[in-house]
C-alpha cells in the first residue's frame, strides 16, 4: 500500500499547484510586461531570493513580501465578531505555525515580523533549534501597556528585553509611535530611536496615522526604514470618509471600529514619496477586506518598497505567486525604489 502523504507534503504540493495556477492565470491572454527604462530609479532592482525579489534594510537582505504575525499572536482585527480571535488561536497550533514558517522559507520568503511576546518568541526558539530555520526576524519594540501610557523609560527597558532574543532588525510598533506623536513627544521618540541604533541593527518606526511619518520627517528623525499602513479605502466596511478620525487606530474609544488602518491613502502616498529610505507597507489588505492581488499592486505601485502581510498556511503559496506577478509588471510608480 502506498504511503499516505503527511500534512507538510500536502501543503508543499498544494503550494506548487497554487504557484502554477496563478502564473497561468496571470499570463493567459496578456502581453509580456514592458521593461522599465534601464538604470531608471523606478526600475525594480534585479536581486532575488528563490525567485522572490529582495531589497535591503541596512545590510539585511529582505524579500519584498514577508510575513506578518498577527495570526500567530491572535489579533484577528475581526471588527465586532468577538469569537474570531479564539477561532484563529485554536487553528494556529504551534505545529501549524512552525509548518507555515517552513513553507514560507521553501517558497522564498526569508523574513517575518512579530511582537516579542510569549508565543512568537517561544516558537522562534523552537523553529531555529528543531527545524534549523533561517528565517530572519524583525521584532517590535512593544511594551505591554496601553500605548498612551508608554513613555521613553518603558521603551528603554523593553529594548533590553528584545535584544536578548537576538532579532535581526527592530522597530517601534505603529500605535506606540502614533501615541508619542499625538502627545507631542517626538523628542522622546527620537531618543528611543537613537538608543535602538546603538544595537547596530536596522531600526525603524511604525505608524497608522500619516501624521506620524510627517512629524518624524519634520523633526529630522532618521530611522533606517518606516512601517506605514497603506491600503485603498473602497471596500464596503471602510469607515465613511467624513467619519474618519486621526490617531484612532487601535485605541480603546467607541469610534474605533477595527475596520480601517489608513484613513488617507492618497496623503500617505504623497507623504511617503518624500521619505528617502525604505518603506514597508502593512495592513495592505485591510485585515482581509481587500483581495491580495489588488492590495499588492496598490501598495507597490503606490511607492512601497516592501509588503508585510499576515498569512495563514493556505494563503502563502498564492500570495507569493501574486507578489512575483505584480513585481514583474511595469508598475506606474512615482516613488523610486529606496531599497
Amino acid at each position: 500500500m502506498p504511503d499516505r502523504p503527511n500534512r507538510r507534503d500536502f501543503l508543499r504540493g498544494s503550494a506548487l499547484a497554487a504557484l502554477g495556477g496563478v502564473v497561468a492565470r496571470s499570463t493567459a491572454g496578456q502581453a509580456a510586461p514592458v521593461d522599465p527604462a534601464e538604470n531608471s530609479a523606478l526600475a525594480l532592482p534585479p536581486e532575488s531570493h528563490l525567485g522572490l525579489p529582495v531589497g535591503k534594510l541596512g545590510n539585511l537582505r529582505v524579500t519584498r513580501l514577508f510575513l506578518g504575525c498577527n495570526q500567530v499572536s491572535g489579533y484577528a482585527h475581526s471588527r465586532d465578531l468577538n469569537y474570531v480571535n479564539r477561532l484563529m488561536n485554536e487553528y494556529q497550533t504551534d505545529e501549524r505555525v512552525l509548518n507555515t514558517w517552513q513553507l514560507c522559507e521553501e517558497l522564498g520568503i526569508n523574513t517575518l515580523l512579530s511582537d516579542p511576546f510569549e508565543k512568537p518568541v517561544r516558537l522562534m526558539k523552537r523553529y531555529r533549534k528543531e527545524r534549523g530555520g533561517k528565517i530572519q526576524w524583525i521584532s517590535e519594540i512593544h511594551p505591554q501597556k496601553y500605548q498612551y501610557e508608554i513613555r521613553l523609560p518603558d521603551l528603554k527597558e523593553h529594548l533590553k528585553v528584545v535584544l536578548d532574543y537576538e532579532p535581526h532588525a527592530l522597530y517601534i510598533q505603529g500605535a506606540i509611535c502614533d501615541a508619542f506623536v499625538d502627545r507631542g513627544l517626538i523628542e522622546e521618540l527620537g531618543e528611543a530611536l537613537e538608543l535602538m541604533k546603538q544595537s547596530r541593527l536596522p531600526c525603524g518606526l511604525g505608524a497608522h496615522s500619516v501624521e506620524t511619518p510627517k512629524a518624524c520627517m519634520k523633526a529630522d528623525l532618521q530611522p533606517d526604514f518606516f512601517m506605514k499602513t497603506f491600503h485603498s479605502d473602497d471596500y464596503w466596511s471602510a469607515t465613511p470618509r467624513e467619519q474618519r478620525i486621526e490617531f484612532n487606530v487601535d485605541t480603546r474609544g467607541p469610534t474605533n471600529h477595527d475596520n480601517i488602518w489608513d484613513i488617507k491613502p492618497g496623503v500617505t502616498r504623497e507623504s511617503m514619496a518624500r521619505f528617502a529610505k525604505p518603506w514597508i507597507a502593512f495592513k495592505v489588505m485591510a485585515a482581509g477586506a481587500i483581495p491580495p492581488e489588488k492590495a499588492f499592486r496598490f501598495a507597490f505601485q503606490g511607492g512601497a518598497d516592501f509588503i508585510c502581510a499576515g498569512m495563514f498556511d493556505f494563503q502563502v503559496a498564492e500570495d507569493v505567486a501574486i507578489a512575483k506577478k505584480v513585481l514583474a509588471e511595469s508598475l506606474d510608480r512615482q516613488r523610486p525604489w529606496r531599497a
